[in-house]
């Protein structure tokens, strides 16, 4: 790959104010305390890159380069993420009442989880910048992800999770070498502990959910492959488990860029954020008529990965779902779980809880009227359920060595 035009990366903006700030600097939020966003000369990419020339690349994310924010492909740090399938499910669409539904399957990454995009493109840029540690906190699957890519970019890197994170994901941070700590409380308290560490280290970054710019970027990627895999066509409504919001905060940002490059026409999907009962801020926002969020009292759930209380972002997902037509609509851990196996028995998927719940509000959504029925709907599965294997109860009878199948 020559880095002749590798990325069109332009600037960072404030995601408050507008407000420009350099991109080639290590930096977290902007003087407002707001995300900053990564914007791309587009018009360059228009005159230079076709869609037809995309669908000749690798399948990869780095196949949207142009669009992604590392300058040198000397620093991509990859280990083949992206490019999940996008899976027809008529037998379970049919069992709800949408028929036309789809999954695009994120367990099927690196590390077992959509954290991978997001990791690759953050790690990388911040390799490219000079960074030589990152620290975050997390509910368990952004660490693990972020441990194996700042081994593979040989950086180091620190993580604090909370006790309850699924155990799984320690061993994975374990195995590449990170520097791990438990934190008795939610994913809140261990980002204190991590603000706190990286003040005191140097060349760390702290890489905390968009309190960086990039691991955005990766996670926009795929909006980008929703759309290709459609023939460069949106689906009516697309369902995104939320948690901090990042994803369906990227999959908004992929939809803007593609139809100012004439990559996408029409209406855009409606974005719906779905939550658990256990922890639904957004939701609750979302139902006022809020702009923002306020922090959710005693957040527990059993979609670990969406046990945000209060989302840095939680601004930008209120703005993506309303600026769609979408919704926000949370279930509980009985209806997602149930979902889970329902979906498991039906397409042979063992999806992870924060998917189910996608699946379960698909149910909701459609019992209630609020979809139709004749929808092309693409429900995002952010990672594979074998990292969830304590959600399946198996109670299995033992037969001696000698004795005989039930008949």
């Amino acid at each position: 790959m020559s880095s002749a035009f590798f990325s069109a990366l332009s600037h960072l903006e404030c995601s408050r104010t507008g407000a420009r700030h350099d991109a080639d600097e290590v930096h977290t939020t902007s003087d407002a305390g707001a995300p900053l966003l990564a914007r791309y000369d587009l018009e360059r990419v228009r005159a230079r890159v076709t869609r037809e020339e995309i669908a000749g690349r690798a399948p990869d994310l780095w196949r949207y380069r142009e669009l992604l924010p590392v300058r040198d492909p000397r620093h991509v740090v990859s280990l083949g993420e992206g490019m999940t399938p996008l899976l027809p499910l008529e037998r379970y669409g049919a069992s709800v009442g949408v028929p036309g539904l789809r999954m695009k399957d994120e367990g099927l990454v690196p590390t077992g989880s959509f954290k991978a995009r997001g990791a690759a493109v953050g790690v990388s840029r911040a390799a490219e910048l000079g960074v030589r540690g990152i620290a975050m906190p997390t509910n368990g699957n952004a660490g693990a992800a972020w441990s194996v890519y700042a081994a593979r970019a040989g950086m180091r890197s620190l993580i604090a999770m909370p006790v309850d994170a699924p155990e799984i994901t320690r061993t994975e941070c374990v195995v590449a070498g990170a520097e791990l700590y438990l934190v008795d409380g939610l994913i809140g308290d261990a980002g204190k502990l991590v603000a706190a560490a990286v003040a005191e280290r140097r060349g760390y970054q702290e890489v905390s959910t968009l309190k960086e710019p990039y691991r955005l970027e990766g996670k926009k990627t795929m909006g980008y492959e929703i759309v290709e895999q459609l023939g460069w066509r949106a689906p009516d409504v697309i369902l995104y488990p939320t948690g901090g919001g990042v994803g369906i905060i990227g999959i908004h940002k992929a939809l803007l860029e593609m139809r100012e490059l004439g990559w996408l026409t029409g209406e855009l999907p409606r974005l719906v954020a779905v939550q658990a009962e256990g922890c639904a801020p957004i939701v609750e926002a979302f139902e006022r008529g809020d702009a923002s969020s306020v922090p959710f009292p005693d957040a527990r759930t059993v979609a670990f990965g969406i046990t945000v209380p209060k989302a840095l972002g939680d601004f930008l997902v209120l703005n993506a779902v309303r600026e769609t037509g979408g919704t926000a609509v949370a279930v509980s851990d009985e209806e997602l779980l149930r979902a889970q196996g329902a979906l498991a028995r039906a397409e042979g998927a063992f999806i992870c809880p924060e998917g189910a719940a996608c699946f379960a509000a698909v149910d909701r959504l459609r019992a209630s009227g609020w979809l139709r029925g004749d929808e092309n709907v693409v429900v995002l599965n952010t990672g594979s359920g074998l990292k969830y294997p304590g959600t399946v109860p198996v109670d299995v009878q033992t037969l001696p060595a000698h004795g005989r199948i039930p008949g």
